[in-house]
């Protein structure tokens, strides 16, 4: 019982260090991934295009540095920006979100990257005081 208290309190020690120090990673990791879930977004029910609606969706951003990320797509050529970044979507047509300038007063125009970062790094407080109080309860 001693060896797998041990054992989980050495997994959530190292998992608590790898994750500050590859933190710097992290982020770069997951802007470039963002950055292709970007090109690569289409209308299908895929997996990528469903998270970045969503991100868009809950954290009012849209793109990653800023909405005009969208232009360098190949879904802005067909259908412009998506609707996941419409501030509202009852005013929010289709030739709004193909214009950037008129797309600029209807969509959010602040990037993804730096609101989920931020988010992630305000959360994180949280999760490093749970995993000290469960190590502590182990100890």
């Amino acid at each position: 019982y001693a060896m797998l208290l041990s054992l989980i309190f050495l997994i959530v020690l190292v998992a608590a260090v790898v994750g500050f120090v590859f933190r710097h990673e992290i982020k770069t990791n997951f802007e470039s991934n963002l950055n292709l879930a970007l090109r690569d977004y289409n209308v299908t029910a895929d997996r990528h295009s469903e998270a970045v609606d969503t991100i868009q969706r809950t954290l009012h951003c849209c793109g990653v540095q800023n909405y005009s990320d969208w232009e360098r797509t190949e879904y802005f050529s067909q259908r412009g920006i998506p609707r996941s970044c419409c501030k509202s979507q009852d005013d929010c047509s289709e030739e709004d979100l193909k214009d950037l300038s008129k797309a600029k007063l209807k969509v959010f125009v602040d990037g993804c990257f730096f609101l989920v970062t931020s988010t992630m790094e305000s959360k994180m407080s949280i999760v490093a005081g749970i995993s000290f109080g469960i190590a502590c309860f182990q100890v």
